[in-house]
């Protein structure tokens, strides 16, 4: 049996322990405290890291970790992606300029996506269609990324999965080494 790490994040509020939580074997593991950031009405944040775990088929695991999204932990950030498999990089389409939400994390974990394979699940695109999956590709292009982008509901576990899957995809693609 092998055991993988993978890193979820995103800002405060795109969903990293919900999608933990939906494809999680066990109850996951939380460090959330009362929210005290105005800018966000969320009740609730991350102020250590999310984690949760499951099984492929193979027998192989699956360790999620999830970042703290507010950018005053990102000392976090680098410990949390220390040997991580891949990325995954939520987004919250609804929020006021989901764009440069991203910028964030493509230039927090600017090393980190040189090594390893990362994909990006925009939430709340149907009910926020600006900006465009093509204006997120379009973004990735201005920082010289080819990553794969996708529509996500974190609730959902088949969602969650195919982010997964399309990490583990990348690898067995041999765009990236083990």
């Amino acid at each position: 049996m092998n055991e993988y790490k993978i890193l979820f994040t995103g800002t405060m509020g795109a969903g990293k322990t919900t999608a933990i939580g939906a494809v999680s074997e066990t109850p996951p593991i939380v460090t959330d405290v009362v929210n005290n950031d105005q800018s966000h009405t969320k009740e609730r944040t991350t102020v250590g890291l999310d984690f949760g775990q499951f099984t492929l088929d193979n027998g192989d695991r699956i360790r999620m970790f999830g970042t703290p999204g507010q950018s005053r932990f990102d000392f976090l950030w680098k410990i949390l992606s220390k040997n991580a498999l891949g990325m995954i990089i939520l987004t919250d389409n609804s929020r006021p300029d989901p764009l440069a939400d991203l910028r964030v994390y493509l230039e927090g974990f600017a090393d980190d996506l040189d090594i390893m394979p990362c994909a990006i699940g925009i939430g709340r695109l149907d009910a926020h269609p600006s900006p465009s999956m093509d204006d997120y590709i379009e973004e990735l292009a201005r920082h010289n990324r080819v990553l794969p982008v996708l529509q996500v509901d974190v609730r959902q576990r088949d969602d969650v999965i195919l982010l997964i899957d399309t990490l583990l995809a990348q690898l067995e693609a041999g765009m990236f080494g083990e």
